[in-house]
């Protein structure tokens, strides 16, 4: 196996967007960083059955609906 070619995998936490936080090791960031989630398994509504509605962070949602206004779906 060759060596040096693999990504550090370290400690860090993540935010849950109910401000609730765990520790997880992976591959992302530094050592002891802070992952904040903006969708996560408690609001996402594949998950919660629908009920909720995703919010529209940063406009993205109704810039998607005004770019395909009127291809005629």
């Amino acid at each position: 196996m060759k060596a040096n070619i693999h990504p550090d995998y370290h400690m860090i936490t993540v935010k849950m967007t109910d401000g609730t936080t765990f520790e997880m090791r992976s591959t992302w960031g530094k050592e002891g960083d802070t992952l904040t989630l903006e969708i996560d398994p408690t609001v996402h509504p594949a998950w919660t059955g629908g009920s909720q509605r995703l919010m529209d962070a940063g406009g993205r949602v109704s810039k998607f609906k005004n770019k395909y206004a009127g291809f005629g779906f």
